[in-house]
């Protein structure tokens, strides 16, 4: 994907990069910044003096986190600095602001984890000659929708983010933009709050807005066509990633979830592909491997998530 490197005026194209990455994913490390940004320098000590500068223009702001014996800062953008990144008009606005409460709040830790899957699908689509970038996937989208189970309600389907992958096939010579819901689960929630969440995706699957009739009919006028339709190609994969355990741990609660979804009627003739695995598995192994616990499919692991439509054969 493209990356636009306007950004606030006056800065390094480094330093723009990143107040652009932290306008889009709101609060990041600086290794995960050095990561995402500037991968071919062995070293962090140029992107830390770029970041320097944003602090010093007053246009992010740091809190420190301590891992492992050692001292991450993280960053994120001001309001004058959110504001800078709005005025050249490259990245969809997002009303969203961070501030230092909310940096070191409750929220701190799975922010970071969603960013490292992210930073994780880059990382392997650089090593697989696919694309996938810095600005391609999105925080926090909401989807609106009505389920049949929740009637009269108006309800939001939040993925943690939704990211864009091109799959790339030299040999073939095609090109094939694969998108992705992304739920990131560091166990704090319930299994059967997870579940919901799958109950939500497949509602949301196939949500058919109804236009309004004339004024005066007793009836709506004939259905539309599925909501997703006006966003998405096809409609998106769900990735459902779990962290913040143990291994064992996290793979007892993957097969709870898939014992959950199978006693939910909603979900038995879904179309919705939906895979799990942990985050530990995607950054060792990658996407492309066989990593891939299907929710609701046979329990064998499922590698065709990351493959264009015409490979799938799971």
């Amino acid at each position: 994907m493209p990356y636009p490197h306007s950004g606030p005026t006056g800065l390094g194209q480094v330093a723009q990069q990143a107040a652009q990455v932290l306008y889009q994913h709101r609060l990041v490390s600086t290794r995960q910044l050095h990561r995402l940004i500037t991968p071919h320098h062995t070293r962090s000590e140029y992107l830390r003096r770029q970041l320097h500068t944003l602090r010093e223009a007053g246009l992010a702001e740091t809190v420190g986190r301590r891992r492992s014996g050692q001292t991450d800062l993280l960053w994120w953008l001001t309001e004058k600095g959110a504001t800078a990144v709005e005025s050249a008009g490259l990245l969809p606005q997002r009303p969203y602001r961070m501030s230092p409460e909310a940096a070191l709040g409750p929220l701190q830790d799975h922010t970071l984890a969603t960013v490292e899957t992210g930073l994780a699908m880059v990382e392997w689509a650089r090593r697989l000659g696919h694309e996938c970038g810095p600005l391609d996937w999105s925080p926090e989208t909401a989807h609106h929708y009505r389920d049949e189970a929740r009637p009269g309600e108006d309800l939001a389907l939040i993925p943690d983010a939704v990211l864009n992958y091109v799959h790339t096939d030299a040999e073939q010579r095609t090109r094939t933009l694969l998108t992705y819901f992304v739920e990131v689960d560091r166990t704090q929630m319930t299994i059967a709050r997870l579940a919901q969440k799958l109950h939500a995706y497949a509602a949301y699957r196939t949500y058919t807005p109804t236009q309004p009739g004339p004024r005066g009919a007793r009836t709506p006028r004939r259905p539309h066509t599925e909501a997703w339709r006006s966003r998405y190609p096809a409609f998106p994969r769900l990735l459902i990633v779990l962290t913040g355990a143990a291994e064992s741990r996290l793979d007892r609660r993957a097969a709870d979830l898939r014992s959950l979804a199978a006693s939910d009627p909603a979900l038995q003739h879904t179309d919705l592909r939906a895979g799990i695995t942990t985050l530990t598995k995607l950054q060792d192994l990658g996407p492309s491997a066989s990593i891939f616990l299907p929710a609701l499919r046979p329990a064998e692991p499922c590698d065709a998530l990351l493959r264009p439509p015409a490979a799938v054969t799971a």
